[in-house]
């Protein structure tokens, strides 16, 4: 599904926010014997970030994951603002938008299962994976033709660059 208007409404995004466990992720994890969790990154996914924080673009996530590993993955992606373990996830994103002076108009979200449907409800721009769960479907105006984990966040972003103009800039 894409709404007429997505790309209009991209281009006046200012940050791009994201969930990580179904997003970034298939949403599969691997439990170890000591209890550690193992979850899989997508490397296309990494290197549209990389390339999107180098030309300036504003990244944040939002997750109910308490991993370090996670943390540490994201922060060598060059996302500073990584927000961990979080159960009420609008009452961060609410705190995220008054810290920056952002509104719900500035910010991409996507998402792909219930305890991101309050933030997808309130941003201009919500959007999800291709597997998100169906009333995260029916909230966002574009749905990636990518699942979770294969490379969706490439597609948001790549996207959003290309309609800036700084895909593949110097």
């Amino acid at each position: 599904m894409i709404d007429l208007n997505f790309k209009q409404k991209l281009n006046n995004v200012k940050v791009l926010m994201f969930d990580v466990d179904g997003v970034f992720t298939d949403g599969s994890i691997t439990l170890m014997e000591n209890g550690d969790q193992i979850r899989i990154f997508n490397i296309k996914d990494g290197y549209a970030v990389q390339l999107a924080i180098k030309a300036g673009v504003k990244i944040a996530v939002i997750t109910g994951a308490r991993s370090n590993a996670v943390k540490q993955r994201l922060n060598y992606l060059g996302i500073e603002d990584v927000y961990l373990g979080i159960h009420d996830k609008l009452e961060k994103y609410e705190d995220y938008k008054a810290s920056y002076g952002y509104t719900d108009e500035d910010i991409l979200y996507m998402g792909d299962d219930l305890p991101d449907y309050e933030i997808m409800k309130r941003v201009t721009v919500p959007v999800c994976p291709s597997d998100a769960v169906h009333e995260i479907q029916n909230v966002s105006i574009y749905v990636s033709h990518i699942a979770g984990g294969k490379g969706c966040v490439r597609d948001v972003i790549e996207q959003y660059m290309r309609l800036k103009g700084i895909w593949m800039s110097e």
